[in-house]
């Protein structure tokens, strides 16, 4: 069995520093008192409110006001800015697989079936818009040179034959009507010739070299394929003795001066992303150089199983440093949902763990109201706010920091309402704030716990147990309290007192107060 010796402490409502705690000489415990927030003195050059002081009230303002004069106004150089409209956006990343541009990649085919002869284009390799990447011998191409040489024969054989009817028919020797029908002849013959043209020019041939064709020239039969763009060859099928027909694909050309960046966008996110909105692309190969660029499109047709559309941002290649395949982050911004505004950067403040801006009180110069806020996206200049301040205000841009120094130095805080505002007039008159503090023990060992910390401006309760006589420990001491009674064992001292005390802070004395120190 055991006695108690409880320490009940009624604080005032500003207390500064810290007592310590000594039972005999066995060691020390520490009182660790929380201040209060310091009370505003009176400015000089600012005020904390302007106009005569009101009561408090349960209505009374949580806002930080700074008041300054025009001459503070003007030596801080408080400059305001208007808070404009903005759109809330975030950054959203997702990964992406560099693709082609696919309006830039083409597959070359033969025009003509026949047999490979030559291939003068490897796998990889840059080429030009027409340069030639392989030949073909065709004999269908072979069958309509020939065919077109005959008939270009017959239309000539048949022109001249029309030329000498004419004169014919001039002086009486031959009939208009056998005129009339070497014309309709001439007419189908010429339209043979064009068919025949046209045919060898499908089939590839230019028209110098259809012009050139007649008889006893030799009949073409190869045919040369062509880059119908100039790229990178990245696809090769083609080699020597291939039988090919016009459906086979014998090249890849892709102009990689452009590429895409192909990226999965989950379903939650469709709103949040339109074609156009920017984007920045970064890969693992170029960690230092991202690349800029913009979304050209988001598929409308959203893949079933892993409920995510793709999305694609096109980027320029000019060092063709982008390889296909390559993986890549795409970092795009991405609408909140919601109006933001958006303030200069000079305007942010941080005051302990809190954002907040400065807003000028339009109905009064130089008054102005702190406001906490929350930040989106920040571009060079400028800052989004998501809350806190509304499109029309004006907040302090350059001058914010002097507001603030001008806040700390009159140690302005949000005020609260008075305890108990918002409860019956009879529970306040009844009601006692609950005493903090906590049990310490006197053990052998010295004291459990040696270190205690209570809040100023609240009772406190302290209850000490002396568990052994095997400790110094028999007297509890409050040495700034003038206050020394003995800790007996297994026995009770009660006693009251109101000493008249100077609370310290380290060594200096700091303010001189009445306090009610009760042991029990």
């Amino acid at each position: 069995m055991s006695s108690t010796s409880r320490v009940t402490l009624g604080w005032p409502a500003l207390i500064i520093g810290g007592l310590a705690l000594l039972a005999g000489g066995a060691g020390i415990a520490y009182l660790v008192i929380r201040p209060a927030p310091a009370a505003t003195s009176a400015p000089s050059t600012a005020t904390a409110v302007s106009g005569p002081a009101a009561p408090a009230s349960p209505s009374a303002s949580s806002e930080v006001v700074v008041t300054l004069t025009s001459e503070a106004s003007e030596r801080a150089g408080i400059v305001l800015a208007p808070v404009s409209e903005g759109r809330g956006t975030s950054t959203l990343r997702l990964p992406g697989i560099v693709e082609p541009n696919a309006y830039k990649q083409v597959a070359v085919t033969p025009l003509v079936g026949g047999r490979v002869t030559r291939v003068s284009a490897e796998l990889g390799q840059g080429v030009r818009s027409g340069q030639a990447l392989a030949e073909i011998f065709s004999p269908e191409l072979a069958e309509a040179v020939t065919r077109f040489v005959s008939a270009r024969a017959e239309l000539d054989a048949h022109e001249r034959e029309l030329q000498r009817t004419e004169k014919l028919v001039e002086i009486g020797s031959a009939s208009r009507q056998e005129l009339e029908r070497l014309h309709a002849e001439h007419t189908a013959k010429s339209t043979a010739v064009e068919s025949a043209r046209s045919r060898l020019q499908l089939l590839g041939l230019s028209s110098s070299t259809i012009d050139n064709l007649g008889p006893g020239k030799e009949v073409g039969a190869v045919t040369t394929v062509v880059a119908p763009i100039a790229g990178v060859v990245t696809e090769r099928t083609a080699n020597t003795g291939l039988n090919v027909d016009t459906t086979v694909k014998l090249f890849t050309v892709v102009d990689l001066s452009t590429v895409w960046i192909v990226a999965d966008l989950y379903e939650k996110d469709f709103s949040r992303v339109h074609v156009g909105a920017s984007a920045t692309v970064t890969t693992k190969a170029f960690p230092n150089a991202p690349l800029n660029g913009k979304v050209s499109y988001i598929d409308p047709q959203v893949n079933t199983e892993t409920r995510t559309a793709k999305v694609r941002v096109e980027v320029a290649n000019p060092k063709q440093e982008l390889r296909l395949g390559m993986f890549a982050d795409v970092a795009m911004n991405a609408e909140d949902g919601g109006n933001a505004a958006s303030i200069p950067r000079t305007a942010v403040q941080n005051v302990g763990d809190r954002t907040v801006v400065y807003v000028a009180d339009s109905k009064q110069s130089g008054r102005f109201v702190e406001r906490e806020v929350r930040l989106g996206d920040r571009s060079r200049d400028n800052v989004l706010v998501l809350g806190g301040v509304q499109p029309g205000e004006s907040v302090v841009a350059d001058g914010s920091f002097a507001v603030r120094a001008e806040r700390d130095r009159l140690g302005l805080g949000a005020t609260e309402p008075p305890p108990g505002a918002h409860a019956p007039a009879e529970s306040q008159s009844t009601a006692r704030p609950e005493p903090q503090g906590g049990k310490i023990l006197v053990t052998e060992k010295g004291y459990d716990p040696a270190k205690l910390t209570l809040r100023a401006g609240a009772p406190a309760r302290l209850t000490f147990v002396r568990t052994t006589d095997k400790t110094c420990g028999t007297e509890v001491v409050f040495t700034s309290l003038n206050i020394r009674r003995a800790l007996p064992l297994n026995e009770a001292v009660r006693s009251n007192s109101r000493p008249r005390v100077q609370a310290r802070s380290g060594s200096s004395v700091t303010n001189l107060l009445r306090r009610t120190v009760v042991v029990l």
